[in-house]
């Protein structure tokens, strides 16, 4: 929904951005999903989370902090739609994260699994931010 959000308000290097993160998110599901007695048949990048992903979305990360006026304080999400959309998919990519950590009591999860889905829910809330700025919106400051 954020996709298409950021498509309709021609909003279109973060629609980009986020079907770029919708694919790799499959690749975190493939990993997850798959026997840790077969991860020796996972592919890096297309079944098996990469250190080259992870790299990816820091870049990211750092190039649209830099690109927005950051809050420097807590700020109530859902400005607008588009940056709305966006926080929904961060609070469900920090249930996955919860989750993530919980499964690695139990069985073998990558440490770069971890960090990426980690790094991702970082990356949406920066792209939140972005989407409010692209459409001249100022966050809700917690305490106003």
């Amino acid at each position: 929904m954020a996709r298409v959000e950021l498509t309709e308000h021609g909003l279109t290097d973060l629609s980009s951005l986020v079907l770029r993160l919708q694919r790799e998110l499959f690749v975190v599901g493939a990993e997850l999903a798959t026997d840790p007695v077969h991860a020796d048949r996972l592919t890096d990048g297309v079944s098996r989370v990469s250190e080259a992903m992870l790299d990816s979305v820091e870049v990211e990360l750092a190039k649209w902090e830099s690109a927005v006026t950051m809050p420097r304080e807590f700020v109530i999400p859902g400005e607008t739609r588009a940056s709305a959309e966006l926080e929904v998919a961060r609070s469900v990519l920090r249930r996955a994260e919860r989750r993530i950590v919980a499964l690695a009591f139990i069985e073998p999860v990558a440490p770069v699994l971890q960090a990426y889905i980690n790094r991702v829910a970082d990356l949406i809330w920066v792209l939140a931010r972005a989407a409010e700025q692209a459409e001249h919106v100022s966050p809700t400051k917690l305490r106003g």
